[in-house]
């Protein structure tokens, strides 16, 4: 299982990149394999501002559909517009061009409640 120690997670299994104040957003790859093959990703969010764990979107795989929650307050400035054709992008690359939004968020001590790699190991039994 694939979980990058410079990232930061929740225990939604979504994984968050901090640049600064923005901060991209996606699915880890264990939530991607359970989800097996993801046929639609929809966030109709954009330039929304959002609490933390708030819904800002929908990832849709064969068997089911799943919500996705917002790591941090904020707004979302961007989302992966590959993903509109190549949906299967979060199944072959959920860290890189799979990311799902980028956002610029409001409150840095959210950032500290955030999973370490380690702690999401952890609950993900790895």
């Amino acid at each position: 299982m694939n979980i990058p120690a410079e990232l930061k997670y929740t225990k939604d299994h979504e994984w968050i990149r901090i640049e600064g104040d923005t901060a991209t957003v996606g699915i880890t790859d264990f939530a991607q394999s359970e989800l097996g093959d993801i046929v639609y990703v929809e966030v109709e969010t954009v330039d929304e501002t959002l609490d933390v764990e708030e819904v800002f979107g929908t990832v849709e795989a064969v068997k089911t559909v799943s919500d996705l929650f917002l790591p941090l307050s904020g707004e979302i400035t961007d989302f992966n517009e590959k993903l509109e054709d190549e949906p299967e992008l979060v199944n072959s690359d959920p860290y890189g061009d799979g990311w799902m939004i980028k956002m610029t968020f409001s409150d840095a001590a959210q950032v500290e409640e955030l999973l370490t790699a380690d702690a999401y190991k952890e609950l993900i039994g790895g």
